[in-house]
């Protein structure tokens, strides 16, 4: 990593080369989803089975789509009891939280006559899509299932590969932690297609919800509008404002950590602090030689990662906005009044012991964020995902008198006479 001053050309450049990242499929991933995607509508089972057994090398025929309870018993049973308390102890902060999220039906009557209202009802069968291979994360489905299960959602289902037929066991624990209700043993763009059309196996979901490879997230955006969607999930990202008091070694840690999820990753410090800036760099170059994951860190470092020295505060925060990070850490004397200034994050991590990692687990808010900068319109996955509401509106005779004749002119100045006549013939008594 090298610094970056904001007056030099580069920094513009940098930031475009880091915003652009993986917003624009590939050709040959879209042809290659939207060929599986077809497939799996149109032949159901048979198209599905003949891609997991290509993909991830599970004969679905021999090993059974659905998990079934003992196959669940199984995989649970390989979780130590201490990993399973840990598990158990993200789950109680994460459903602590979501349940401030709850959301209720309403009615009001201001007026003699009218009652309006909205009432919130759960979507009644949800999918979530939990990676199995390379990439294995129980805290995602802890995120995604237990929002579902507050609002009320009957059916949770979970899709996942199982390689050679086995779930993965962490898989399996947090499944039954957070409620789910059944799972199957599929992956990849056919398994979002399997919800979305629904198969002789896999019932047809109203939402499919968790993040994945480049071939999950074209085919959930492809799908999009036959069911719907958490987020096209990019890349993951992390930008930091330090203001020097923090120590150096902090700020590269939490770099690290997120250039380690995979060679897209980006990660960005912030300072108008230069010395701080060299002591991070050094930190960085430090601690990376005893991470596991070197190599894919140090490529998302070298491709997506920025020391970034600004001329202040004020220009800190304007990048900061500008960019909307998924995660947003202020390393800073007083982070609050400076977030009083951040108009654009998924989450916000304040303070110099509140690393991003312990929002991935521990702390109880969802780490299902919107990411490359859609944070400017979205918001962080919640309870209210997984309700839908419907308005409801009640006019007495008395109240249609009051405001019906307007009703009925507006519809006029829209030039739909029809609705105009059918407010007006109440009006009137009378039938044409």
């Amino acid at each position: 990593m090298k610094i970056i001053f904001t007056s030099e050309k580069i920094f513009e450049e940098t930031l475009q080369r880091i915003t652009q990242r993986g917003r624009v499929f590939e050709e040959a991933i879209w042809t290659a989803v939207k060929t599986i995607v077809n497939d799996v509508a149109l032949r159901g089972n048979a198209a599905l089975f003949e891609y997991t057994q290509k993909f991830d090398q599970c004969d679905l025929r021999t090993d059974g789509i659905e998990v079934s309870g003992r196959e669940l018993d199984q995989a649970i049973s390989k979780v130590t009891p201490k990993d399973m308390d840990i598990l158990a102890l993200a789950a109680g902060r994460i459903e602590a939280f979501h349940r401030k999220q709850e959301m209720t039906s309403w009615i009001s009557s201001d007026e003699d006559g009218i009652e309006l209202g909205q009432r919130v009802l759960p979507l009644e069968r949800i999918g979530i899509y939990a990676p199995g291979g390379l990439a294995v994360y129980p805290s995602t489905v802890l995120m995604a299932a237990i929002p579902a299960k507050i609002a009320g959602v009957a059916e949770i289902i979970l899709v996942s590969p199982a390689k050679q037929g086995g779930l993965n066991p962490l898989i399996a624990a947090v499944a039954k932690l957070s409620g789910v209700t059944r799972i199957f043993k599929i992956g990849g763009a056919q398994a979002i297609a399997a919800l979305a059309y629904g198969t002789e196996s896999v019932p047809k979901v109203d939402k499919i919800v968790g993040p994945g490879n480049a071939y999950v997230t074209a085919a959930k955006k492809m799908v999009y509008g036959i069911v719907a969607i958490d987020m096209i999930a990019g890349p993951s990202e992390v930008l930091i404002i330090a203001d020097g008091t923090a120590d150096a070694s902090f700020a590269a840690a939490d770099l690290i950590a997120q250039a380690e999820h995979d060679e897209m990753a980006s990660a960005i410090l912030l300072t108008p602090d230069e010395k701080f800036a060299r002591q991070v760099i050094s930190e960085v170059n430090a601690q990376l030689v005893l991470l596991p994951k070197k190599s894919i860190a140090v490529s998302a470092l070298e491709s997506f990662g920025a020391v970034i020295v600004t001329k202040d505060f004020d220009e800190a925060v304007t990048i900061a906005n500008r960019f909307a990070p998924e995660h947003l850490e202020l390393l800073v004397d007083q982070p609050k009044q400076l977030l009083d200034r951040i108009r654009h994050a998924g989450a916000a991590f304040l303070g110099n012991f509140t690393p991003e990692a312990i929002g991935d687990y521990m702390a109880g808010p969802n780490h299902i964020l919107p990411t490359g900068g859609t944070a400017r319109f979205s918001s962080p996955l919640g309870v209210y995902d997984f309700v839908k509401r419907t308005s409801i509106v009640s006019f007495s005779e008395a109240a249609l008198g009051t405001y019906g004749r307007q009703a009925a002119r507006f519809a006029g100045m829209e030039g739909l006479d029809g609705h105009g006549h059918s407010i007006s013939i109440r009006l009137s008594g009378k039938k044409p």
